[in-house]
């Protein structure tokens, strides 16, 4: 295992890692206690009681934050015709077609999201090997293939994330930045949390929130009480 330094020692010595937190607890502590120069992004990890081996058990979105996630996001839009300049009006940082395809090719990467419009899919199928591995290919399930660009460019710029359950069933993701306060960052997690909720799979059983923990970049993850955090989201 390796060795802690001795400021996350620090944090995490005002951990009880035999307590469930409440969200306020957690998020007061978590806060508390970084130490980074940076503005450390805020992450929660969600154990979830479903089987991924099961495609219909498959947990896989996007959403996007009611504060954003506080990150500057790069977005590529593969177009053509009157949807680059759509694209590029919306806040996209780049737009194009095949030119954009040649520069991948070449080792270009300066971007963090892709959006394709339907029609592209072919011709940005020649870069999934690079793009796949990367998690930057278009993806339909993910709203990023589609025609209204614009919609998609402004959703990406203000804040929206994409999320995966792994293999062991558990999701992560990024809520926001430390600057935000405790306020904001509850507002997204709880609006995290109830879109899973939406999202449980009528095949899973038994319980469903199995834990929840949230933590800065450089922190200790503090658990959260599932049983009280669902009881702070309306209509599920």
């Amino acid at each position: 295992m390796a060795q802690r330094g001795k400021k996350y020692t620090n944090s995490a010595a005002q951990r009880d890692v035999t307590k469930l937190y409440t969200l306020d607890e957690a998020l007061d502590l978590a806060l508390k206690g970084k130490y980074a120069k940076f503005d450390e992004s805020v992450d929660i990890a969600m154990r979830l009681g479903v089987d991924p081996r099961h495609a219909d058990q498959m947990i896989r979105s996007s959403m996007v934050l009611p504060n954003g996630t506080g990150k500057a996001v790069r977005v590529l839009v593969f177009a053509k015709g009157e949807k680059v300049q759509e694209a590029l009006d919306a806040g996209a940082d780049y737009a194009g077609s095949d030119e954009y395809v040649t520069k991948i090719q070449g080792g270009w990467l300066e971007f963090d999201k892709t959006i394709a419009t339907p029609d592209m899919m072919g011709t940005v199928g020649k870069i999934g090997k690079i793009l796949g591995p990367r998690n930057l290919m278009p993806n339909a399930k993910l709203g990023t293939v589609t025609f209204d660009v614009a919609k998609v460019v402004r959703d990406t710029k203000s804040g929206k994330i994409d999320f995966k359950v792994d293999k062991a069933g558990v999701l992560h993701a990024m809520v926001g930045r430390a600057s935000f306060g405790t306020s904001k960052l509850k507002e997204n997690i709880l609006a995290f949390i109830e879109k899973i909720m939406h999202l449980k799979p009528s095949s899973s059983k038994g319980v469903y929130l199995r834990s929840i923990s949230v933590s800065t970049t450089m922190g200790p993850g503090f658990k959260l009480d599932p049983v009280e955090v669902r009881g702070m989201i309306k209509g599920v």
